[in-house]
């Protein structure tokens, strides 16, 4: 068994905050893994390991029965939302959350948003104020909200509260968090349940063609989605649905903006190209986590039951192994499969649609403002294990 490096970086640290990827290559020199000393946690940085580990069924994301402790009382209203969340739940419960919810959320519906996207698009540019202008309040914020309210069924005036309740409840996996964010979660996380609880029974009494009204209706070998599960998947892809979006609308326009590239790289034939490199390159989600649910061997490490193991995306995304001058951003370059939606069943179920967002909003954007430069220079907030941009002040 090779033995572990073991390395210090506070994750809230400003210096990691601004540039995580000096740490990450660190890691990498080092081996397969290394713990993690400030998470007490071992982590794998390579694609290959970071790969074997997310679709090895033998790790999950639901924590092993003997391991749970008792939920705080003052946590247990976000805990009771995500106690229905496929993306914490292993099978067979997550085979069929899977299912149902995939029967609704069609390749086709979402390809049928393309036209919604680009409308939007077009309006928010138009409402951008004179001069310069956040991009992130104005635009990357704004965008897939709408959408994936429009999407589901609920009144998009209430974007704004959707948002903060999105925000509020990811503070639960942020480096920083504090008692006051988790008593913010955890209203959030009740506010939001309420607020879903009366649109599903509206659309149980009048259904309607959104995605509502195709989950209550989505069957599979005879099994339907609870009441709580519709509940806790509307939130879901509400808050996966743009949170991830929000950062990496931000990332790629200042990856764009730093190397040089412009609506050059967003034509036609180069926009997905373009789009999958902004994703490997700076990707919103850093750390995804699973345990282990028996012994187990890989890459020179064992891990025994109930041993907890962390996934660097954001490492693998840039492992030379795979990307040749993996730490430069190149719009040209061949696409392979990178590890910002994740990798096996776990696969992130809204991948499409935030790539139809990416590759229609993008665009246009440049089209709009082909001499878009900064007015000041970015900074990405203190958020980790996700890594996005406190705002994006640009000169049109």
């Amino acid at each position: 068994m090779i033995k572990l490096a073991r390395l210090d970086q506070s994750p809230t640290d400003p210096g990691f905050v601004q540039n995580p990827y000096p740490f990450y290559e660190r890691a990498r020199s080092l081996g397969p893994f290394f713990h993690w000393q400030d998470y007490d946690l071992t982590c794998a940085v390579s694609a290959a390991t970071v790969g074997a580990i997310l679709r090895d069924r033998r790790f999950g994301r639901e924590e092993p029965a003997e391991l749970r402790k008792p939920i705080p009382d003052h946590q247990k209203p976000f805990y009771a939302v995500e106690a229905h969340s496929m993306l914490e739940l292993e099978p067979p419960t997550h085979t069929r959350l899977r299912g149902l919810v995939l029967r609704a959320f069609t390749s086709r519906r979402i390809s049928a948003l393309q036209p919604e996207i680009a409308a939007l698009s077009h309006q928010l540019i138009d409402a951008f104020p004179a001069g310069d202008f956040d991009l992130l309040t104005h635009f990357a914020q704004k965008l897939p909200v709408i959408i994936i309210a429009r999407f589901l069924g609920v009144p998009e005036e209430r974007a704004g509260d959707l948002l903060a309740w999105s925000n509020a409840m990811v503070g639960m996996y942020q480096a920083r968090r504090t008692r006051a964010m988790e008593d913010a979660a955890a209203n959030a996380a009740q506010a939001f349940a309420d607020f879903m609880r009366a649109y599903v029974e509206e659309r149980r009494a009048s259904p309607a063609d959104d995605l509502i009204t195709h989950l209550i209706s989505a069957e599979m070998e005879g099994e339907k989605l609870s009441t709580d599960e519709l509940i806790t998947t509307c939130i879901l892809l509400l808050n996966a649905g743009h949170e991830a979006t929000v950062h990496t609308l931000g990332n790629g326009v200042k990856a764009l903006l730093e190397n040089g590239f412009s609506g050059d790289a967003l034509t036609p034939d180069r926009a997905a190209g373009t789009v999958e490199e902004i994703l490997r390159f700076d990707p919103a989600l850093h750390l995804f986590t699973r345990w282990a649910y028996e012994d187990i061997e890989l890459s020179g490490h064992t891990f025994r039951r109930g041993d907890r193991v962390g996934c660097l995306l954001a490492a693998a995304n840039r492992d030379p192994q795979i990307w040749d001058g993996a730490a430069r951003f190149d719009p040209a370059r061949a696409v392979k499969p990178n590890f910002t939606f994740g990798a096996g069943i776990h696969f992130c179920v809204g991948a499409p649609l935030a790539r139809l967002e990416l590759q229609t909003a993008l665009p246009i954007l440049f089209e709009r403002l082909p001499d878009l430069q900064f007015a000041k220079p970015p900074r990405y907030a203190n958020l980790y294990h996700f890594h996005g941009l406190e705002s994006l002040i640009l000169k049109p």
